[in-house]
């Protein structure tokens, strides 16, 4: 069975020795650093499969390490959160985290976010390279999992790239929250998380940053999310 890298960057090393033994079982090799400015290291030298980051971390902090990760990486990044501090996730789902988890946590709840995460990336790396779909000025490449805006490239994380498949998919429909939320995100959708708002948030900002000249995922209220400009398919 093939071994996931992952890198925790948490400077409780009680919770990170638990969370290596736990996540050892389940076929993960974890790296454990306890400082933001040396996780940001480890995070751009070597390619992890996810990071699991803190917030509240010595030399960097969390938010500054996601931020700068972002600049250079697509890497999956879950992000540890304080519970009851709603900011924080919010936050950091604003910089580009896919997913948060509100401390103290579930181990088993930490691993099924992280399964969900890494579903979808091998989901994308599993679809035919010739598999493309067209909307407008926009060119999703399934299998090379590039998107393009007027020939530019947009650099989009796993789960931008999931939501804009999704809404790519369904030509002039309406995608409901719920379904977007199972097939994106990896789990039912709860009215109170703002998670799915943000990504959609994130996702409407880049293609705007490339020309766009009007938001092209249109949130039509109580219902879901719909992408605004015409279709096409192509193998």
């Amino acid at each position: 069975m093939p071994v996931d890298e992952i890198l925790l960057i948490d400077d409780d090393t009680e919770l990170c020795s638990m969370l290596t033994d736990y996540l050892n079982r389940f076929s993960f090799h974890v790296t454990a650093v306890h400082r933001g400015d040396t996780g940001l290291r480890m995070a751009l030298e070597k390619q992890y499969a996810l990071v699991l980051l803190d917030v509240m971390l010595p030399g960097l902090d969390g938010f500054e390490v996601l931020r700068k990760i972002r600049a250079a990486s697509a890497i999956n990044v879950l992000l540890l959160t304080a519970r009851g501090e709603d900011v924080d996730r919010i936050v950091g789902l604003e910089i580009g985290a896919d997913d948060y988890l509100p401390k103290p946590f579930n181990p088993r709840e930490l691993l099924a976010r992280m399964r969900a995460i890494l579903r979808r990336s091998s989901a994308v790396d599993a679809k035919p390279e010739q598999n493309v779909l067209r909307a407008g000025a926009l060119e999703l490449n399934r299998g090379a999992r590039s998107v393009t805006q007027n020939g530019d490239k947009v650099d989009l994380t796993d789960i931008e790239f999931a939501l804009l498949e999704a809404l790519m998919s369904a030509p002039g429909k309406v995608v409901a929250r719920e379904e977007i939320s199972e097939n994106v995100l990896g789990r039912k959708f709860h009215p109170f998380d703002r998670s799915l708002d943000m990504h959609v948030s994130r996702l409407r900002r880049k293609l705007s940053d490339k020309g766009a000249a009007e938001d092209l995922v249109k949130t039509i209220r109580g219902a879901g999310y719909q992408l605004a400009i015409s279709f096409e398919a192509g193998e």
